[in-house]
């Protein structure tokens, strides 16, 4: 997958976007900061951006235009991206720090959305990661964010569903991760689960 990324043009000024979407749970960003891990290690400037940083229960994928603003529009210009991150320190989403992202070789943005229709002009590639069914991926995001937020991870799931139908995300990616593709070897993940 990152010899594909790095092979394919950059359609982000001059910055490769490699859009990581799937539903909650599936292992997003397991697999993104293993990619990071790895272009790093081939001397690849690299960003990585979270959907988590700007979602809330109230706003899963309404948040976008902050993004687009504040990241995407700077580094097509080839300016540093600005933005800041959702702090759930106390439970309840409010205004956190101030991130900077510098113009990278290669932007990683990971999360539920980043795949998107409106992104995919501006994609040097776009992975799903399946992850298993909705219970399984339920429980795992309930592990990872607690058991009291098993409710709202339910509600998200519903909706989830009903964006990427509507969205086509899947069905647009050049690559497929099922959860039974190894995440630990980034280099791993090769012509088995490419789609195009």
């Amino acid at each position: 997958m990152i010899d594909a990324l790095l092979a394919a043009p950059p359609r982000l000024g001059t910055v490769r976007v490699l859009a990581v979407d799937g539903p909650s749970g599936s292992g997003k960003s397991t697999l993104a900061g293993k990619i990071v891990a790895g272009l790093a290690g081939r001397g690849v400037r690299v960003a990585l951006v979270s959907t988590d940083e700007f979602a809330t229960w109230d706003e899963p994928v309404s948040w976008w235009p902050r993004l687009e603003t504040g990241v995407l529009e700077p580094l097509r210009a080839g300016r540093p991206g600005r933005y800041r991150r959702v702090d759930w320190s106390s439970g309840v989403p409010s205004p956190g720090e101030a991130v900077e992202i510098p113009v990278p070789e290669v932007l990683v943005l990971e999360g539920v959305s980043s795949g998107r229709a409106r992104m995919r002009p501006s994609l040097s590639l776009l992975t799903w990661l399946d992850g298993g069914n909705e219970v399984e991926r339920l429980d795992r995001a309930t592990g990872r964010d607690g058991e009291e937020s098993r409710a709202d991870l339910r509600r998200w799931q519903l909706f989830e569903r009903g964006w990427f139908t509507v969205d086509g995300t899947r069905a647009a990616a050049d690559f497929v991760v099922s959860l039974s593709t190894s995440v630990s070897d980034p280099m791993s993940l090769v012509v088995d689960t490419h789609l195009s």
